[in-house]
């Protein structure tokens, strides 16, 4: 393993906190002795480029600094190689993080955690899912949650958490259940009625949101959580115990473990990791042991 590693900053998550974190996380990582460059990015694709280059010349690991959708880009560089991804996550979500139990908005402890991880091979191969080239870590979302997403996103007079409760009242009383196409595996196409069909790698979205509550990232399969043809007062009922996992138990929520999912519905755009795949149809895959992160625990990982 080289002793050079790469910093993958975003320096606008979490309001600024991208640029503040990176000086922390990096004088953790020469502290013991590590050699530290940093890749910044004109933009998205120029940041991918360069963190692409840095993998392909040998870095030692890559170190992505910001939120679920910084950790998204360096996925999509790391994913299928020997490179081990470092995870510092100091955005408004951060699920990737918490759904492997690293440090979140403290970028001085998770700069110390990947420099002993990368010193002492606490390395853990985790799945990733794929949507033709796309790779993502934790959840794929279509439905209702991704409408929410799709108005939150045009709702620039507002920011932050406030945006998303204002995007969830008015996807609520604009609400009606959506007609998929669904098929899992290689079993039947079927048609459902649903409010929502989520794909969890992992387990959570939208900052701890536990959608599919028991989805594990290293078992080669997805947990696919369908929210069936919910009313508005059912969803009202339903949604809020989406923080705790505890929906999983109401009769109109199924959960399926599958490797693989086609969904096809009208009008719905797909969004993984918090950030946006386009329009169903789509094809999602699970691939086991596609990226290595550095993790705590001993030689080998865990």
């Amino acid at each position: 393993m080289t002793s050079e590693i790469t910093l993958f900053v975003n320096p606008t998550a979490g309001r600024g906190r991208g640029a503040h974190a990176a000086q922390p996380a990096a004088s953790a990582l020469r502290d013991a002795g590590f050699s530290v460059r940093t890749v910044l990015g004109e933009d998205a694709d120029d940041a991918l480029r360069r963190a692409r280059e840095a993998v392909a010349g040998g870095t030692g690991a890559l170190i992505a600094v910001g939120g679920d959708g910084m950790m998204s880009l360096a996925l999509q560089a790391v994913a299928g190689t020997m490179t081990p991804l470092g995870v510092v996550a100091v955005g408004t979500g951060n699920d990737f993080a918490r759904a492997l139990g690293l440090p979140i908005r403290d970028p001085a402890a998770a700069g110390r955690l990947a420099a002993e991880a990368l010193k002492g091979g606490g390395v853990r191969e985790i799945d990733l899912g794929r949507v033709g080239e796309r790779w993502f870590g934790s959840v794929l979302a279509s439905g209702f949650d991704s409408r929410v997403n799709d108005r939150g996103n045009r709702m620039r007079w507002v920011g932050g958490r406030f945006k998303y409760d204002l995007a969830i009242l008015a996807e609520l009383a604009a609400f009606k259940p959506i007609a998929y196409r669904v098929r899992l595996d290689d079993g039947p196409v079927r048609e459902i009625e649903a409010t929502l069909i989520a794909v969890g790698n992992g387990s959570t979205y939208g900052g701890g949101m536990r959608i599919c509550a028991d989805a594990v990232m290293d078992d080669g399969l997805f947990d696919v959580t369908v929210v069936g043809d919910c009313s508005r007062t059912t969803l009202l009922k339903v949604f809020p115990r989406v923080y705790k996992g505890t929906h999983l138990s109401h009769p109109k929520v199924t959960v399926h473990r599958v490797s693989s999912i086609e969904l096809a519905a009208a009008g719905v755009t797909a969004y993984a990791d918090g950030e946006q795949l386009g329009a169903l149809p789509l094809t999602a895959r699970c691939v086991p042991g596609a990226v290595r992160v550095l993790v705590p625990g001993s030689p080998g990982g865990i």
